[in-house]
């Protein structure tokens, strides 16, 4: 019979009445992830999610891949089906994971009977097809405690399935089960992480990005938009709003404090990421902000910042130090593009003594001298959409 991959579901099993559309919301992700390899039966029974080709001509591979970054699934295990029937499963046991037995030196077999029709107990099972594997591979020691393989027998309702260790998913919950939100994309190593720690809580995306042209160069938009493509085999298919920044910054240069420029530039960050969520319907800002890294970041600054929106602003990485950070840039796949040396508007008109604990009253002040309004809507009248 064919390979499937089967997948274990995490929090999901948790939910009480509506789990039904936490695996509804996940099955979906997961066929949309698959139709570039093929056509696949997507199905869930018993706390497991099956992925089975259609035919031929799928790439299981391009699938396997592709179902490890969806978020929902905490481990994953190619496996062949065969008969509920004790010799099926220990033939298939032998020829689908032969190469994998004969490189092991310890193993161990464990069988579960979600479907009890097969004569046997899970136990007598595992001592059947165990002791038979034990006979046919005679270098393989048992060991219950820390084996180097388990075989895995599954009688389910459709079938019975041989697999041995799984591998971890990538945890979480079905992206889009929890809303919408707006993430502020720089091309740093912080925001693509925050990005990705709210999408793994279940929340579908869209960035925007903050472009000053020249001050900041086409490689440096660029760049973001490689970050924004390497989030979506996590994320899913992003939009990236570019938004043109350099007149709002030229006016912050000309008619306010230079020591207050990176506090006021972020408060007018936050107003047009607020005007784009309210624009496509999101219920949230995520930026990548850790708490003390840079001036911007102090309690003060990030009070200061906060105070122009009505949305609430999630910030996953607040309490992480750098090196966290980076650890997970590095497992996703976003790092070595974070450090890329290219210009971020951020670096744009930097004042040399930015102010660490501005006070509400004085940033105020300061953008009473500002027409606010007609800056944030210019700001927004020229965003360009762009789709990865």
């Amino acid at each position: 019979m064919h390979e499937i991959i089967l997948m274990k579901l995490g929090e999901l099993v948790l939910k009480g009445l509506n789990r039904r559309s936490f695996e509804d919301k996940l099955m979906a992700n997961a066929r949309r992830r698959l139709k570039p390899f093929g056509e696949f039966r997507v199905y869930t029974k018993q706390s497991t999610l099956y992925v089975e080709p259609k035919g031929e001509g799928c790439d299981l591979e391009g699938a396997w891949q592709a179902m490890t970054r969806l978020f929902g699934v905490v481990g994953l295990s190619r496996a062949r089906a065969c008969a509920k029937d004790k010799d099926a499963l220990l033939e298939t046991a032998k020829t689908y994971l032969d190469d994998k037995l004969r490189a092991a030196r310890t193993f161990k077999e464990e069988s579960k009977r979600a479907d009890k029709s097969i004569p046997m107990t899970s136990i007598q099972l595992s001592q059947y097809v165990g002791g038979e594997l034990h006979e046919a591979y005679p270098h393989l020691q048992v060991d219950v405690h820390h084996p180097e393989l388990t075989v895995y027998l599954e009688v389910r309702d459709y079938a019975a399935y041989v697999h041995a260790d799984p591998e971890p998913g990538a945890g979480g919950l079905p992206v889009g089960i929890g809303g919408r939100a707006v993430s502020l994309l720089s091309g740093g190593i912080d925001s693509p992480v925050a990005s990705w720690m709210i999408a793994k809580r279940g929340i579908a995306l869209e960035m925007v990005h903050f472009f000053s042209y020249p001050y900041t160069s086409q490689a440096a938009k660029d760049k973001v938009l490689e970050l924004a493509r390497l989030l979506t085999p996590w994320c899913g298919s992003l939009t990236v709003h570019v938004v043109p920044f350099t007149a709002l910054q030229e006016e912050l240069r000309r008619s306010c404090p230079e020591e207050l420029f990176t506090i006021l530039m972020r408060r007018f960050m936050m107003r047009i990421a607020q005007r784009v969520a309210q624009r496509i319907g999101a219920g949230a800002l995520v930026t990548g902000e850790s708490l003390g890294q840079v001036a911007s970041q102090t309690m003060d600054a990030m009070r200061c910042t906060g105070q122009v929106c009505s949305l609430p602003i999630l910030r996953p990485v607040v309490g992480m130090d750098k090196e966290e950070i980076v650890r997970i840039a590095r497992t996703i796949g976003t790092f070595e593009t974070s450090i890329l040396p290219y210009e971020d508007c951020c670096t744009v008109f930097t004042p040399r003594h930015p102010r660490l604990r501005p006070l509400p009253g004085e940033v105020e002040a300061a953008e009473a001298k500002l027409d606010v309004e007609g800056l944030v809507n210019a700001a927004v009248d020229g965003i360009e959409r762009i789709r990865v």
